[in-house]
């Protein structure tokens, strides 16, 4: 029996479509849950908005790269992001080169998500995601549709050694053609709502594949900015990419189904729809949580701090196990007595630390904030 062909060999490729009356109900809840998450961001300051959407771009950036196996340090992330936005980051060192382009994408992505995408505009981010020309120890063609010179290029998952192959892309000799197609569609004037758009643009980047590797980031990247469109706003406020890295098992087994079933795509668009809920409501659940901290930080903001302070700080914040002295400071921080002892009494000057109640050899510390939250407009 002839094997069933690929997405992007059926015969009405890329018409993809999908069944209304299966998704419209879907759709007006996320919809409704995003117009209600955006509302409440409206009763904070824009301090405290843009601190939330750095925290939410962080995620976002942290778990898109963990979705292909690369792990980046949440704080270098931060302070990358803080960095481009004009944010003080804290003296935190921010990510190296070789690791800021997935940052740069996702601040352009989001920040002018009105602009034309365009293939130059595409090709920066490739070149942005691998500026060394390489990509587990190995040379990539950067900066430019794949080429295929070695395997036909598969769509993979999986740790090295463990990877799982789950369709063929189209060859490369017809990338460009199929990539022009892509980018006269999604720069189109739009004829339906941004959210599906994102759904199906996200499902046409991963199934042709343009590059030798990064695609599933700049795929997410295009969802994101079709999303940002969708909110009309800059600022994010929940993460896509980190429900996907929660549900990555499901997420690939209905991307491997898809792209083995017809143009019918609704199965992919219930599941990219229900995903996004879902992370919305994940945001709504730990709203309480996520201003309280926003606020923390926007309050420490006219505060010059190190990058030792603001580590503490935020192990402080996030429960510290035990009792903070200082000595555990230096140990942690890896700096002399003397440091810690000067860094925990700038703090204390500063009214964010204060000491503990008496008790042990060694007095601790804790911090002045009480993690309560209040609009502030």
């Amino acid at each position: 029996m002839m094997a069933k062909p690929y997405l992007h060999q059926q015969a009405d490729w890329p018409n993809l479509h999908w069944r209304d009356g299966e998704l419209i109900g879907l759709l007006a809840s996320v919809r409704h849950q995003q117009g209600r998450l955006l509302g409440r961001m409206e009763n904070w300051g824009f301090a405290v908005r843009q601190a939330v959407s750095a925290a939410t771009l962080t995620d976002d950036v942290v778990h898109s790269s963990a979705i292909e196996g690369e792990r980046l340090d949440s704080a270098q992330v931060r302070s990358s992001i803080a960095r481009r936005l004009g944010i003080d980051n804290g003296g935190i060192k921010p990510l190296p080169a070789g690791d800021d382009g997935i940052v740069a994408m996702m601040l352009d992505a989001t920040g002018n998500y009105l602009d034309p995408l365009t293939d130059a505009r595409l090709l920066e981010w490739h070149r942005g995601l691998f500026p060394t020309g390489r990509s587990n120890m190995r040379d990539i063609k950067v900066g430019g549709w794949r080429d295929d010179a070695s395997d036909p290029m598969q769509v993979v998952s999986g740790p090295i050694g463990r990877k799982k192959a789950h369709f063929e892309a189209p060859p490369a000799a017809v990338a460009d053609r199929e990539m022009q197609t892509f980018l006269e569609w999604f720069n189109a004037p739009p004829q339906i709502d941004p959210v599906l758009k994102a759904g199906m643009a996200h499902l046409w980047l991963v199934t042709v594949h343009p590059f030798e590797d990064g695609n599933g980031r700049i795929a997410r990247a295009i969802a994101d900015l079709l999303l940002a469109r969708a909110d009309d706003s800059r600022l994010r406020f929940y993460s896509m990419s980190s429900q996907i890295r929660l549900e990555r098992k499901a997420y690939y087994r209905v991307l491997e189904t898809t792209q083995k079933g017809t143009s019918d795509i609704t199965r992919w668009m219930d599941w990219f729809l229900a995903c996004l809920g879902r992370s919305i409501v994940d945001t709504q659940d730990n709203f309480d949580a996520v201003i309280a901290k926003a606020i923390f930080w926007a309050g420490l903001s006219d505060h010059a701090l190190n990058s030792r302070q603001n580590n503490l700080i935020n192990r402080l914040y996030d429960g510290f196990e035990g009792k903070l002295t200082q000595t555990k400071w230096a140990q942690i921080a890896k700096c002399s007595l003397d440091e810690a002892r000067r860094d925990i009494a700038d703090l204390i000057a500063k009214d964010v630390l204060v000491p503990s109640p008496a008790g042990g050899r060694e007095p601790g510390y804790h911090l002045v904030y009480d993690g309560k939250a209040e609009p502030r407009q």
